[in-house]
């Protein structure tokens, strides 16, 4: 189990440089700056978004960090969304939510608002090959 979850935080580690190497995605958040918690159940990473980039991931949690809205998953919901091409029900960030594979909590206006740029900035490690098995 932790070694799924380093590979899962390795995995999430990468996406600050997919998403600068995806100018069309960055320039679609331009309008989002925005705190939240991404990753695993267990494990959370603070993530700061500003003006459509990440600017900064920290391993949480971490105690009075505020943050806007948290989506985690399990590490085995992780490593199935990012598979190419995911199964039915693997497939979606709210896909993840029904099946209560995924927690979506706290203020949901900025992620709800930025839905389909949030769905394309998580599945961005699905274009990269990665160990994920």
């Amino acid at each position: 189990m932790d070694s799924d979850q380093t590979r899962i935080s390795a995995i999430f580690g990468t996406l600050p440089a997919l998403l600068n190497a995806d100018a069309a995605l960055v320039a679609r958040g331009c309008r989002l700056s925005v705190q939240c918690l991404l990753g695993t159940m267990d494990r959370p990473l603070h993530v700061t978004f500003a003006t459509g980039r990440i600017i900064d991931m920290t391993p949480g949690p971490l105690l009075m960090r505020s943050w806007r809205f948290s989506y985690r998953a399990s590490p085995l919901a992780w490593a199935e969304f990012w598979k190419a091409p995911p199964l039915p029900g693997w497939h979606d960030l709210l896909a993840l939510t029904k099946s209560g594979e995924a927690v979506l909590e706290g203020d949901l206006l900025p992620f709800m608002t930025h839905l389909q740029y949030f769905k394309d900035v998580l599945a961005l490690p699905r274009f990269k090959p990665l160990a994920l098995a």
